[in-house]
């Protein structure tokens, strides 16, 4: 049997900013309660990036306790694909600000905007420039202030998101061509531009010249994220040739607890095999499912030789799914 080129994640980080903002922080200037929000979304509490501290600052950190998990340093790194829809920014790409925070040498760094499902999209093209022979070590990183989106006199969104940072290092190996291998076997991806109006920003460069704030309908987010999802799961599983049961843990986009709860009820995943952190660093969108297989790791959850399922909803709407074995 031909070796099969595979990209192998070596090494995982996370960053959290040092600023908790409790649900009874928040109560103290919007109309809601604890009880409220944790009700509705499963979260007790957020991060908060402190003033002066940009989107890059985050995914430094996070990249740079990846490269020591994976023993590398930046001197090996010749991709940086970074998930964010909060760039420090509007040009260039967070990725060469972070390239150059590092001290990494010349090579290729932008940035991928898929918003909530932006990590499951850069790992895929990621993927794809190991699999081309275009990169043989990568950095892909999830990172966002969304806090800085947000519009506090709307209780519906505000409650929900919050500050962070996750990152992989994903290295070029060679695998037997079958399930056994370590590294991404299955990849799914999706988006429907007809639901634009569900989750977006009501601002742009090009429209109204300012930054803008995040709007959601809630509700139809909720209806058609557990439908989706589920789909392209299975479409995942299916291209990797594995059975959704076979997944060791479940690592959602962490949006909402009673959508992480209906997606692994729908695709009959035991809940103990789902890495939940809404509770503590709610919506991070890009930067959720690096941060939750951060936490799963340093605490010993998710060990290695472990196949691992990481899927994601967001605005565009855009959705995805990732089958690898660590």
């Amino acid at each position: 049997m031909s070796a099969t080129v595979r990209s192998i994640v070596t090494g995982v980080g996370g960053y959290l900013p040092e600023n908790i903002v409790t649900n009874d922080d928040l109560s103290k200037f919007v109309d809601t309660t604890d009880a409220w929000i944790h009700e509705r979304t499963g979260i007790r509490s957020r991060r908060r990036a402190a003033e002066g501290q940009p989107t890059s600052d985050l995914g430094t950190e996070a990249a740079k306790r990846a490269l020591e998990a994976a023993g590398r340093t930046a001197a090996d790194i010749d991709l940086i694909v970074v998930a964010t829809t909060t760039p420090d920014l509007t040009f260039p790409a967070t990725a060469t600000i972070i390239q150059r925070k590092l001290g990494a040498p010349i090579g290729i760094a932008f940035d991928v905007q898929a918003v909530c499902s932006g990590f499951v999209y850069a790992l895929g093209v990621a993927d794809s420039f190991i699999g081309r022979g275009h990169a043989r070590c990568a950095l892909v990183i999830g990172a966002e202030t969304m806090t800085r989106l947000m519009d506090w006199t709307d209780r519906g969104t505000c409650v929900l998101f919050g500050d962070g940072a996750g990152a992989v290092v994903l290295e070029r190996s060679e695998g037997r061509g079958d399930t056994s291998d370590r590294g991404v076997l299955g990849l799914a991806l999706r988006a429907d531009g007809t639901k634009q109006d569900l989750l977006y920003v009501d601002g742009g460069p090009s429209t109204t010249g300012q930054v803008g704030k995040l709007r959601m309908q809630g509700n139809q987010v909720f209806r058609h994220a557990v439908v989706n999802i589920a789909e392209a799961v299975v479409a995942a599983a299916a291209a990797a040739n594995i059975d959704v049961a076979e997944i060791d843990w479940f690592i959602p986009h962490q949006a909402n607890q009673r959508i992480l709860e209906g997606v692994a009820r729908r695709l009959g995943i035991d809940s103990a095999r789902v890495i939940s952190t809404v509770d503590r660093h709610a919506n991070t969108s890009a930067a959720s499912i690096p941060l939750a297989m951060a936490e799963g790791v340093a605490d010993g959850r998710i060990k290695p030789g472990q196949l691992l399922l990481l899927e994601a909803m967001g605005g565009g709407l855009t959705w995805g799914a990732v089958v690898l074995r660590l």
